[in-house]
């Protein structure tokens, strides 16, 4: 009986199909004896493997054929699928709407951002079958992505959080809009798309598509869903001010909820969750209550304390509209302290990529940071929009964590115009692996307090910035 898909041979066991996906390291079908010792119950390979002691299942494409085995169990399922798409922030998006379906029934989900043409397949083929709601991400990357992962899950609700440039380098000249818009062309029979009216591009290519929609704004968009930043959970009587407050309107029905979300652009997050659920019939009750307790994924604004440092911790990925919300929430949240962004490189942008850096150092300017790090390329680029925005303090580029170890010391000798402590913000596209330097700063910073202390007893002098 195959129970469960797996495509890397270490986590096979009794049951399991083993997919053979080929690779530019390396080569699944190098891994199927090893797969099979460890129990599993199939191979599904592109080439005969004689030596494997098990099923082998021979098909051209091992990718395609995983995909069509998930359509096929998708159409046994008796839940309700969402499918999920958008420039920016759509796994916080399937987290927290994940967890507010479970308010209501069983729900499965996509781990983490499996959302490609292997993870989401997988993610499909091992769900039970008998869940009440699949929430299922679908990222694209490339012309035609879309076209092999929206059949494969029908959604029965396609949301599509937000549109800007992403991966505009493997998407050719249609638009970023154009291709997000193609999950609504593969919905399910009497299928409904929920897209957001804050952008025109989106809103055209949605309804070119001819699939029925419902409307969520972060705006001033009169629709049938709407939401308004209220401030921090602290205003709501709340004593986690990491959360937000904010006003919903579901179609009518005023909800208050706090949510994981902060700032306006929690706005949208928060919204597009609460619109989805209530499309689903959750009431605006257990939409709040499902809110109130959901959690984002890990190096998604994720906050701690460092020391006399708040950090924020959203090293995941970046491109140009993540990092503009971001920063000017971050920023924001730094209330009148020292705000140091912790910035890495945003890939995938092709053509645009030196304009839309040039553009972030003018956005980095007008937040009025009191130093600025980066890792990664198009440095020059980013500095002279700094330049260009009137920006004149310290820049700081560094390659690693021991550079940026030594930086932040020569920087701490400054005091940062003799404020203590503050904001950091660690954000930049997951190449650059800036989750490195975060962890070195907490381990740098826990040295830089045992020094201090030891110098308090010996009546030496010391300070830690």
């Amino acid at each position: 009986m195959v129970t469960c898909v797996v495509t890397d041979s270490r986590e096979a066991r009794p049951g399991a199909l083993f997919v053979c996906v080929p690779g530019e390291r390396a080569d699944g079908h190098d891994f199927a004896a090893r797969a099979v010792e460890q129990g599993a119950a199939a191979v599904l390979a592109s080439r005969p493997l004689p030596d494997v002691a098990a099923p082998v299942l021979l098909v051209e494409d091992t990718v395609r054929a995983l995909g069509s085995l998930a359509a096929l169990w998708r159409g046994k399922t008796r839940a309700k699928v969402v499918g999920v798409t958008g420039t920016a922030g759509k796994t916080s998006l399937k987290e927290a709407l994940a967890q507010v379906l479970a308010v209501r029934g069983k729900t499965a989900r996509n781990a983490l951002n499996h959302n490609n043409q292997i993870g989401m397949p997988c993610t499909v083929l091992n769900t039970d079958g008998d869940e009440d709601f699949w929430v299922i991400e679908a990222g694209i990357s490339h012309a035609g992505d879309m076209d092999e992962l929206a059949p494969v899950i029908r959604p029965d609700l396609g949301l599509i959080l937000n549109v800007g440039p992403g991966h505009t380098e493997g998407l050719g000249d249609r638009g970023v809009a154009w291709h997000k818009a193609r999950l609504l062309a593969h919905l399910a029979q009497g299928g409904l798309g929920l897209v957001s009216a804050d952008y025109p591009d989106l809103v055209r290519e949605a309804g070119a598509t001819g699939a029925k929609l419902r409307f969520f704004s972060a705006g001033a968009h009169e629709v049938e869903y709407r939401a308004d930043y209220v401030g921090p959970a602290t205003e709501a009587g709340g004593e986690d001010a990491t959360r937000g407050l904010y006003r919903l309107w579901l179609d009518g029905v005023r909800c208050d909820a706090v949510t994981p979300f902060q700032g306006a652009y929690g706005a949208e997050n928060s919204i597009a969750v609460a619109a989805a659920a209530h499309l689903l019939g959750l009431s605006p009750a257990e939409i709040a209550e499902g809110l109130g307790r959901a959690q984002l994924p890990p190096q998604r604004f994720n906050r701690e304390r460092v020391g006399a440092w708040e950090i924020i911790d959203d090293t995941y990925n970046a491109n140009p509209l993540s990092m503009r919300r971001m920063l000017e929430t971050a920023a924001g949240q730094a209330r009148g302290r020292a705000f140091v962004p912790v910035l890495g490189e945003m890939g995938e942008l092709g053509a645009v990529a030196e304009a839309l850096h040039e553009e972030l150092g003018r956005l980095l300017a007008d937040l009025g940071p009191s130093a600025v790090f980066w890792k990664g390329g198009h440095a020059d680029e980013v500095r002279a929009g700094l330049a260009r925005g009137g920006y004149d303090g310290p820049w700081l580029p560094v390659d690693g964590p021991e550079s940026f170890m030594a930086a932040w010391r020569e920087l701490a000798e400054r005091k940062l115009d003799g404020k203590r402590g503050g904001l950091l913000f660690f954000k930049g596209s997951h190449f650059n692996r800036l989750e490195t330097l975060l962890t070195a700063f907490r381990e740098g910073m826990t040295t830089m307090a045992a020094t201090e202390a030891r110098g308090r007893k010996t009546g030496e002098s010391g300070h830690v910035l």
